[in-house]
């Protein structure tokens, strides 16, 4: 939730979109921006064990004794580190936002190879139910995407009338936040052979 405080980086400069009591346009901060982040950042985290019913379990104490396991917390930092960076150069800011979260996800990937599955599975699937999302918003509200996306200051490149940065973004943030919770928690993701009692699980 606490990204939608980043909303005033991208109002106008990528978007415009409507808010309660019109706050987006006149302070740059929306209620709906806190609404939208902490929605993804569940869906996200939850989406790749939702589809392969894939369970987690704690990590194995040998594991997390690993040299790369030691820098897990730095590799989460990645994006947060990298964006201010980025951000200083004359470009749109939603593509720093995609760079840092997309080195973000790397970063990840090396600190915690088992979860490399997950990171890019999670990406198609998060940017596929984006693209759903998105449709469905345009197909109840025709010409909301040009009205609302600040496509001039864009590549102009879109597919489907959707911008290709807006789905970039969505690939990226699917990569980096399907693995966060594992990180934070010290999980990993088992497979679960069978139903009932008699199921056996083979860590994966």
């Amino acid at each position: 939730m606490p990204f939608g405080l980043t909303e005033p980086i991208f109002v106008p400069a990528y978007w415009s979109p409507p808010s309660l009591f019109d706050l987006a346009r006149t302070t740059g901060f929306d209620i709906e921006s806190f609404i939208f982040s902490f929605g993804i950042g569940g869906i996200g985290a939850v989406l790749y064990n939702m589809v392969t019913r894939r369970q987690i379990a704690p990590l194995p104490n040998e594991e997390r004794h690993s040299p790369r396991h030691k820098l897990h917390n730095w590799a989460l930092g990645v994006p947060f580190v990298s964006f201010p960076i980025l951000f200083l150069f004359p470009w749109n800011p939603i593509y720093p936002a995609i760079v840092a979260i997309g080195l973000g996800a790397t970063a990840a990937i090396w600190c915690r190879p088992d979860l490399a599955r997950k990171t890019w599975i999670g990406s198609v699937l998060f940017m596929t139910y984006y693209i759903i999302f998105l449709i469905g918003v345009e197909w109840t509200n025709p010409g909301y995407i040009a009205r609302v996306w600040n496509l001039g200051a864009l590549s102009g490149l879109t597919i489907a009338g959707m911008p290709i940065e807006e789905l970039l973004f969505a690939a990226a943030f699917g990569a980096y936040w399907s693995g966060v919770y594992d990180h934070f928690t010290w999980q990993r993701l088992i497979h679960t052979a069978g139903r009932g009692a008699a199921a056996s699980c083979i860590p994966r």
